[in-house]
């Protein structure tokens, strides 16, 4: 379990977000969603301390998520990426493997073979050697991908995966975090397309400044909630959530 008692976070002197509480089960894959604007990638950063809270518990299985670093790993947005250093695929997913490495100790065969392994369940083996700048948008997210599986994490964070991308990656991406999911590992995704939110999650996580709604796919994704959370910025837009289905 993910517990987040009383998550408060500011940007720019301006509130983010305010006094969210959720308790979050592991072992599901999880959709962050709300509109532009909502605290959707805050929310993760925050809970990570990428970015400072300015009041809030935040533990997994009753542990500060700062001693389970080791066994989480986040996928930024790739705007959050500094493409112009000069890194190849092979040696930015290899950088994945360090936080489990022992103080002093570099990468051995076996980290280097479980990268290649990393490579081939994203099927970029064949860019190894590429500059990570000289990637196309699909590409540098299936590196990113496997920088995350290298780290043999059982949490993953993932901040906009899709954004930018193929759909061959997209579908590679997809079919990788459902594995991921039935070996029991939990996935977190902020997400901004509604049309794909039953197809890819259990549960949802629905965020405007505040928490909106928790919980199974098939009972939170309702157009209530939706029309709480996003409001008229979807304008003449209809989506009509799998639970209205079920409560018809």
């Amino acid at each position: 379990m993910i517990q987040i008692s009383q998550l408060n976070v500011d940007y720019f002197g301006n509130p983010a977000l305010q006094n969210v509480d959720i308790d979050i089960p592991l072992g599901y894959t999880i959709g962050i969603i709300g509109p532009n604007g909502a605290g959707k990638s805050t929310f993760i950063k925050s809970l990570l301390g990428v970015i400072k809270k300015r009041t809030g518990n935040v533990t997994v299985n009753g542990t500060t998520i700062a001693h389970e670093k080791k066994n989480i790993a986040y996928v930024p947005q790739k705007s959050d990426v500094d493409l112009t250093f000069p890194i190849t695929v092979r040696d930015t997913i290899l950088t994945g493997t360090y936080p489990k490495l022992k103080l002093f100790r570099r990468p051995g065969k076996k980290e280097k073979a479980y990268v290649d392994h990393c490579m081939e369940l994203v099927d970029i083996a064949d860019l190894a050697n590429k500059q990570i700048s000289n990637l196309s948008g699909g590409q540098l997210q299936r590196v990113f991908i496997a920088r995350a599986l290298a780290q043999q994490a059982d949490i993953f964070f993932l901040d906009e995966p899709f954004v930018g991308i193929d759909l061959v990656s997209e579908r590679i991406i997809v079919d990788l975090l459902k594995k991921l999911r039935e070996e029991g590992k939990t996935i977190l995704i902020v997400h901004h397309d509604l049309h794909e939110v039953e197809e890819y999650f259990d549960k949802i996580i629905i965020l405007n400044k505040t928490l909106v709604a928790f919980g199974d796919v098939s009972t939170t994704f309702t157009t209530e909630n939706i029309q709480a959370a996003y409001g008229s910025s979807l304008g003449n837009i209809q989506i009509k959530g799998l639970g209205d289905v079920q409560n018809d």
